[in-house]
């Protein structure tokens, strides 16, 4: 508290007058309720987080990582910054956005929380500075630990949707595309791959953009063909990539380690080398003849059968398979299969999506063995 001088008559001259707090000290306050409210904001994202890790995920790394920054930001929580707060004089308490009063999936409310910690750490990592001279090189280390935890989750989370995935929508020029997505979707489908080969580049990126944003808003994988330049432009979820081109390892490199990298093959060959270049999946294909793939012999259901005994990642059979050939597509050990024109064409794709769904999660007999797949 400091003392100001004033003249008094009454007094002879001088009486001592109590100011609250002088400027330095009214900053310092305001420094205390800012590190105050961020490290609740932080605690609490990152709560949010460490449930899904823990419940949705299961995944004991992702959720221990979580409760291990918890705790080193509650470290940090002091009762002299608690005793800064001051709710009812905090005029953001009554602040808000439309878009914070619904998410649209759980992809969206750990996005969300994710940006709540980064923003708050970056805040803390600031300001304290002017608190300890320790807390704002702690807290930039907490930052680059969120950020790689969000890609780590992320990561994971792409791969599970992808294990999960029993139904592959590879797309075709139509006029009607993004209400024939949309109604599969409806229908129970959880990944899409954009292909479009001669459209200019600017129609492109705008389809993928409004087919990216669809995906998402249904909790479903997007994912582009061939163009990497174009996955990265829409945030999407990986590529697929066809036999000739570029290598999975710069690929990679270019999209970043959680990215989903598919790779088309049409034997065995083509399919370890994939494997052994780290995709995350394969095509398996052309099984029948098809004029998506004009010019490529139909493979046959014999290299189907070669997958199901053979390749340890997820593949989906390709190329010509239809309603009236699904079961023989099963029936040699396929349980995930990619689909073009029996959905895009569709008049009722929403119908023919949960038809195929049905029939990829009924129980089979393989090789005389009963094979149950999980949802």
């Amino acid at each position: 508290m400091n003392q100001a001088d004033c003249y008094d008559e009454g007094n002879n001259g001088v009486v001592v007058m109590v100011e609250p707090y002088s400027q330095k000290e009214q900053v310092q306050q305001v420094v205390l309720r800012i590190l105050d409210a961020n490290l609740d904001r932080t605690r609490e994202g990152l709560r949010i987080i460490e449930e899904w890790c823990r419940f949705g995920l299961n995944n004991s790394d992702l959720t221990r990582e979580c409760k291990h920054l918890r705790q080193e930001v509650g470290l940090w929580h002091t009762a002299e910054l608690r005793a800064a707060r001051n709710t009812p004089g905090d005029t953001g308490t009554e602040l808000s956005h439309p878009q914070e009063e619904q998410r649209e999936s759980v992809k969206s409310v750990l996005q969300a929380n994710f940006c709540r910690v980064q923003e708050a750490v970056r805040v803390i990592e600031e300001y304290g500075k002017l608190y300890s001279s320790g807390m704002g090189k702690a807290f930039k280390q907490i930052r680059y630990r969120v950020y790689t935890l969000e890609s780590n989750l992320m990561g994971f989370t792409r791969y599970q949707q992808l294990l999960r995935s029993r139904l592959y929508l590879v797309t075709s020029p139509r006029e009607n595309l993004m209400e024939t997505v949309e109604a599969a979707l409806k229908g129970g489908l959880t990944l899409v791959q954009y292909r479009e080969k001669t459209a200019s580049d600017t129609i492109r990126l705008e389809e993928a953009r409004k087919l990216c944003q669809l995906c998402h808003a249904y909790d479903a994988l997007f994912l582009v063909n061939d163009r990497i330049d174009l996955a990265l432009a829409v945030d999407a979820d990986g590529v697929h990539l066809g036999t000739l081109d570029m290598p999975i390892s710069l690929a990679r490199n270019l999209l970043g380690p959680h990215k989903l990298i598919g790779r088309s093959t049409t034997n065995s060959d083509e399919m370890q080398r994939a494997i052994t270049e780290g995709a995350d999946y394969v095509g398996v294909g052309p099984i029948y003849q098809t004029p998506t793939k004009e010019g490529k012999p139909a493979v046959g259901l014999q290299y189907i059968n070669y997958a199901a005994k053979n390749c340890p990642i997820p593949w989906f059979a390709i190329g010509g398979i239809e309603p009236n050939n699904l079961n023989d597509v099963v029936g040699v050990g396929a349980n995930r299969v990619a689909v073009v024109r029996s959905i895009m064409e569709a008049e009722q794709p929403t119908l023919v999506t949960q038809y195929f769904l049905s029939q990829l999660h009924r129980p089979q007999i393989v090789d005389n063995k009963l094979t149950v797949y999980e949802s």
